[in-house]
């Protein structure tokens, strides 16, 4: 509510329908997600739960999407790497899915600059912005590319520091960003998934442990730069803090499965589809603030 309409709030119960195009959207991508994780552990047999959302309400002054995301639990051991590489690749190809179908449909219908206009009447004025805080997403190679695609000359393109106001093309964003943060080939990440069912644990481990420095270097470089207030734009330190969890908590192997044989040509080319499809969705800096 607060990002399509501008206003603060308080709202009344006839303006909660100005905030559904943000949570159908929302929803609609993390339970494709989910369900893509889910219809495939059933498939094999795989006890799972149905997906949990996990909510987190807006809080005036801190940042969010009123969402922490969605997780399924599995409840049975999964049997051997083809159904950990179904289980593990089904979740981000049908996220992705939602998300493209997501932004195509923003991209298409991008409002008029009066939309803009009525959110921030002084918004072509040399001095707007100045003197407060400035939030941008970091753009991506998909996002960029599915904006030259599906744009008009004559239409306003929001820059990436206005597209939080832009229902579909924020949650489009957004979904691009967790499955990118899922597709990340560490331990039982998704990508962890997907990279020791191709290769095996000698390459998982390699692989793991070099997208793990990488995130450090990221992660200290965006430390440095808000410290220093040298608004370089370099890196974002919310990947330190992802690079902790993983490390303490979800761990950089991953565990083995009970019988491991080689994957066929189809499964490997659905995990070279998921491979570019992080390659296109990461964004090493996906926030910058500047003051």
């Amino acid at each position: 509510m607060e990002w399509t309409t501008g206003s603060m709030g308080p709202y009344e119960m006839t303006e909660i329908w100005k905030g559904l195009p943000y949570a159908a959207s929302i929803l609609f991508i993390l339970a494709s997600h989910e369900f893509g994780h889910y219809f495939a552990s059933v498939y094999h047999g795989v006890k799972a739960t149905l997906p949990y959302f996990i909510p987190f309400p807006p809080i005036p002054g801190f940042f969010n999407f009123g969402t922490m995301g969605a997780v399924i639990k599995t409840k049975s051991p999964i049997p051997d790497n083809k159904s950990m590489f179904d289980i593990g690749v089904a979740g981000p190809l049908a996220g992705f899915v939602a998300c493209l179908i997501v932004l195509i449909y923003g991209y298409t219908h991008l409002p008029p600059v009066d939309y803009i206009l009525s959110i921030h009447p002084d918004y072509f004025s040399p001095d707007y912005g100045k003197g407060a805080v400035n939030l941008e997403f970091g753009s991506t190679l998909l996002f960029e590319l599915l904006q030259t695609i599906f744009t008009k000359p004559g239409d306003f393109i929001p820059p990436m520091s206005e597209i939080y106001h832009y229902p579909y093309l924020c949650v489009g964003w957004f979904g691009l960003f967790v499955t990118a943060m899922n597709l990340i080939p560490v331990g039982q990440l998704d990508g962890g998934h997907i990279i020791y069912s191709m290769f095996g644990s000698k390459i998982h481990e390699a692989v793991a442990s070099i997208s793990m420095s990488l995130l450090v270097i990221f992660g200290v470089l965006g430390v440095v730069d808000s410290a220093l207030a040298l608004n370089l734009n370099s890196g974002w330190s919310g990947w330190l803090f992802w690079a902790m969890i993983l490390y303490f908590i979800i761990k950089v192997k991953h565990p083995p499965v009970p019988y491991f044989t080689k994957l066929g040509k189809g499964r490997m080319i659905l995990g070279y589809i998921a491979i570019l499809i992080f390659i296109l969705s990461f964004s090493p800096t996906p926030f910058i603030i500047n003051f």
